[in-house]
């Protein structure tokens, strides 16, 4: 093993026991109410001993302990860039909207991305497209004359979004390590084929969908836009010939099945790290993990404090990798 990641991979182990399973996730929806779920969740270490119990208080303190031990690991953030670059472009989506409308929303950034919201809103509103990363600023620059002149939210979230699965793709195929080159393809071709199958049941041209579709070795975008304007049945034919049958499968199941095949086909991808102890690809695969978590229990609690019956909720939730 890589000296640099002995003790890494180690620590990871450990923690790997706390990750919730299939079956704590059971418990947990098995809870009566929202606030026995909260409860649930504080007796497991969620949150902060002696913190004035909430939703949006204990999710965001589970987020910042995964970054807490990748700091505590020692390890250089630039490995895990594939993981941060969805964040990165979300602010930089806020920003570009924010300097188009003029419009201030309260708490829209994420905090501890490599250039802040704040700093990316000044730059643009500055019109310094040459100060932005070279990932954004086409992409950027395009987005906000589009939303300036035309109003066009929708067009602004393609060219941001698409820009963002570019960078991806691009970070995964400079990874040395082979986890997150795979993690990189799934991650753009799952995101591809979430926008076929939301553009085929809205209607979206082929040109629409096109713009919105990033290229990534597993599909053949050409085919999947072309199935997607044809309709769902076709969609489903052309999936079946993929990687990716499953997701036509679970298409024609239902929304749900399908929304929750697109993030259980992730952690399939990031499963065999249980048994790699070699690279950085368990640590990768704890924090990927740990965000799963946070967010099946996410809906979890929207589930709960919507009334929604236990069985509505269980068709929703994730897959977990403990």
């Amino acid at each position: 093993m890589s000296e640099q990641y002995t003790y890494a991979v180690a620590r990871i182990r450990a923690l790997e026991v706390s990750l919730f399973s299939d079956q704590t996730i059971d418990q947990l929806i098995a809870c009566g109410t929202y606030r026995q779920c909260l409860q649930f969740l504080e007796e497991r270490g969620w949150g902060d001993p002696g913190a004035e119990p909430s939703a949006e208080a204990i999710l965001a303190r589970e987020e910042e302990k995964i970054w807490e031990v990748v700091k505590d690991l020692h390890i250089s953030m630039d490995k895990f860039d594939v993981l941060s670059l969805p964040k990165q472009f979300h602010n930089l989506k806020a920003a570009v909207k924010t300097a188009a409308t003029g419009k201030t929303v309260a708490d829209i950034f994420y905090s501890g991305t490599a250039i802040s919201g704040e700093e990316l809103l000044d730059r643009i509103s500055r019109k310094a497209w040459d100060e932005l990363p070279d990932m954004m600023r086409e992409a950027a620059h395009e987005a906000f004359d589009t939303l300036l002149h035309t109003g066009d939210g929708q067009l602004c979230d393609i060219l941001i979004d698409r820009a963002c699965l570019d960078a991806i793709h691009r970070a995964g195929e400079a990874a040395k390590e082979q986890m997150i080159r795979d993690y990189a393809e799934s991650t753009v071709a799952v995101a591809d084929i979430r926008t076929a199958v939301r553009g085929q049941k809205t209607g979206k041209s082929a040109e629409f969908l096109s713009r919105a579709i990033a290229p990534c070795g597993t599909l053949d975008e050409g085919k999947l836009v072309r199935a997607a304007v044809t309709g769902e049945e076709a969609l489903r034919d052309y999936l079946a010939e993929t990687d990716y049958a499953g997701g036509g499968e679970a298409l024609a199941q239902s929304d749900s099945a399908f929304e929750r095949w697109c993030d259980n086909r992730m952690i399939e991808t990031i499963s065999p790290q249980k048994y790699n102890a070699f690279t950085i690809g368990p640590v990768i695969a704890w924090v990927i993990a740990r965000q799963n978590e946070i967010k099946t229990v996410r809906i979890i609690l929207s589930g709960k404090q919507n009334g929604l019956p236990e069985d509505s909720i269980r068709e929703r939730v994730r897959k977990m990798y403990g």
